[in-house]
Formats: C-alpha cells, structure tokens, sequence
C-alpha cells in the first residue's frame, strides 16, 4: 500500500515536472558582458554583439562537418587560405603588380602543391601580428605561415599547433650607425620601436628589466608605422628579430637611407614556422610534410631542375619521389613531393631566392643543414 502511495506521487510529480516545460529543448544565448540566456522551443543560439544587436550563429557556420578533416575542406574549395606578411622584405611583401612574394610566402605556395597539387591555388590573407592568432582561431585562415615564433603560452592558450620550424632567429637591436651605440646598456632612457602582440615586445621588457636598463617602448602595430618613426628619430634604436633588422637594414640602406648599424648581441631564442588549428592531426600531416619536403629535397641534392627526372636506385629517394606508388598515408599524392620541388624549389632555394637578397646567408646558420653544422633535419621519409 505504501509502496503504491508513493509512486503514485512520483507520477504526479513528473505530470507537474513536464508541464513546465514547452516541449523543445533549452539552448544557451552568449551576451556580451559574459552572462547567459535560455531560449525556448528549439531556437537557433544567438550572439549579442556589443551594441545589442543579434546574429545567428550554426554550428555548421563555425566548425567543419563532424569527421571532416580541413584537408577535405580546403580540397572541395580547390584553394589555400594563407595567412602572411605583407610589409616584410624577404618574407612576405606585395609587388607592385599586386602578386605576393617572400620565404614565407614560398611556403604557403610548397603547401598547395603539396595539398591541391598546384602552387598558384593559394588566396593569402595579410595580418598584423595582433590579429594573426585570431584569424587563425576563426577559420578566417587553414594555416598561419607570418613569421611567428613557438611559445608555450602560444601552443597552449592561442589554440594553435606549431609545425616545423622553417626558420631559427633571435632577437636583435638595430640603430642608426651615426648613433655609435654597439651594446644594449648604451640604450639607457632610450625610445626603442617595437611592434605590438609580439614575443619582441615582451622579451624587450624582460631583458632590459632584468638588467636594470630604464628605456621608454614605442609601441606600433605594424612596420608601415614603425619605419617612418624610426627614420623620423622619434626612437633611438629598433628591436625585432634579427632577420627583420636585416631585411630592414637591407631595405633602407638600398633606398639611400641612413647607414644603420646591428648590434652584436642575440638575447632571445625565436624558432619561427608555420601554426595550425589544434584538433586535426591530419591536417597538421599535409601540411607539415609538404613543408619538410623543401629540407628533404635539399639535402637529397634534389632540386627544381633534377627532382622529376631521379633515374637513381637510392631507396630513401625512390620512396620520397613516390617510385612504385609509395604512400605513407599522410592524405598526400604519392608524388607530391616532386609537384612541390618543381614548382616552387627545394628549402635552400627558396632561402636564397627571398632572403640571399637581403644579406641572410644560409651556409654556417642555424638554418644550415644539419650535416652542414646547422637544425634543419628531418624525419626520414620511409
């Protein structure tokens, strides 16, 4: 009787339970001011943006299809969405005609070989260094190749996985030669150019504090601002990476500017390469192999005139061609490798085409091969 009694007042519960309800289930509303609000009957999520206003927002707006790796995405779209610098000599620049050019730039071009099977199918996206991370995080690009150095903070909080290091750098300090400072305590209550959301700013401020060295940061967020300031003497010195100051010296010397003067001294370590999304290892594969294809290519003493024409019995090399069909499983053509090199040039190449130009020599670098005393080594390709 008692057991009777009490599911009797379980039902009538649940009776009172399921009438409060109105039949569709509860989504979540994101405000701006980081609160949350419950729409009823099955209602698309919505967004308040900072003026109030509501815009829809799918799942299939933000995300790829369940299961879907980019690599399919950016195959049925038949293009790259790269992201680069636009405003650095050597690395990313727009030519007067329009076309992108630069090391970094090479690169994005060896990963729509590698991934389309064509060079030229690449749309590049320019960015600042303050919105780079942003746009990668969006979807607004499929791989961020801006010269942009590995951090912890960065692989862990930027949502970003880093891939092979294409280029080891450090960071410098460059005034004009006139100046006759050659060390960083000269700098003393000095104006130093720096640009914004960058490891360049944060080093600056950590290296000179923990030496005791007052300075006063001027702050730009691009090299289209913080040339002319420079130029102007409104700083007395310019930090960047080490290769930056190089192209920058290089660029403003070659335009009958003032003669500018390195300073010895390297206070950081800034290994710079290409970052994907977290979360798809497959597409991480593609692109990653595409851009070591460049190294293994150099060191096989392949290059854009010999790669498709490899008549050896080398078994390394028959398989990085793709002799016999050789398929590692990396969502590649078996002979992506040699639409890479043909078209685009193995890693030593590309350095010299972009970078040989602006005094950055490759042989005894860091960016040597590693049987020429340098880092750039490889996984075997077998």
């Amino acid at each position: 009787m008692k057991a009777s009694k009490l599911l009797a007042a379980l039902t009538a519960l649940l009776l009172v339970l399921a009438a409060c309800t109105t039949g569709g289930e509860d989504t979540t509303t994101t405000t701006a001011a980081g609160g949350t609000e419950t729409t009823e009957g099955g209602e698309e999520p919505t967004t308040t943006a900072a003026g109030g206003e509501e815009t829809t927002t799918t799942a299939a707006e933000t995300e790829e299809p369940a299961g879907e790796s980019l690599l399919e995405t950016v195959r049925a779209r038949g293009s790259l969405l790269c992201g680069v610098n636009d405003v650095l000599p050597g690395f990313g620049v727009v030519n007067e005609d329009g076309t992108y050019s630069g090391f970094d730039v090479d690169l994005c071009r060896a990963v729509a070989a590698g991934v389309l099977g064509d060079s030229e199918a690449v749309e590049y996206v320019p960015l600042v260094a303050d919105a780079r991370f942003t746009a990668l995080q969006s979807g607004e690009i499929d791989v961020l190749i801006r010269n942009t150095t590995w951090t912890s903070t960065r692989d862990g909080q930027e949502g970003a996985t880093f891939l092979f290091t294409t280029f080891y750098d450090g960071q410098g300090m460059m005034v004009p030669a006139s100046t006759g400072f050659t060390t960083l305590e000269e700098l003393a209550d000095a104006n130093i150019c720096v640009l914004s959301g960058t490891t360049t700013e944060l080093n600056l401020t950590a290296v000179f504090g923990a030496r005791g060295i007052a300075f006063n940061p001027q702050v730009f967020p691009d090299n289209e601002q913080l040339r002319p300031a420079y130029e102007a003497g409104q700083c007395e010195a310019w930090t960047s990476d080490a290769s930056q100051l190089g192209a920058w010296k290089a660029t403003i010397e070659g335009e009958g500017g003032e003669e500018q003067l390195i300073m010895e001294e390297i206070f950081s370590k800034e290994p710079l390469g290409p970052a994907v999304r977290d979360g798809d290892s497959a597409w991480a594969q593609a692109v990653e192999w595409s851009i070591m294809a460049t190294v293994q290519a150099w060191e096989f003493g392949l290059d854009s005139t010999n790669v498709g024409s490899y008549a050896g019995d080398d078994p390394n090399i028959l398989n990085f061609v793709g002799a016999d069909g050789f398929d590692p499983g990396l969502g590649l053509d078996p002979e992506f490798a040699i639409t890479i090199i043909e078209s685009v040039g193995n890693y030593q190449e590309m350095y010299e085409r972009n970078l040989g130009p602006i005094a950055l020599v490759i042989e005894g670098s860091l960016n040597d091969l590693w049987t020429n005393g340098g880092l750039m080594y490889v996984p075997p390709y077998r």
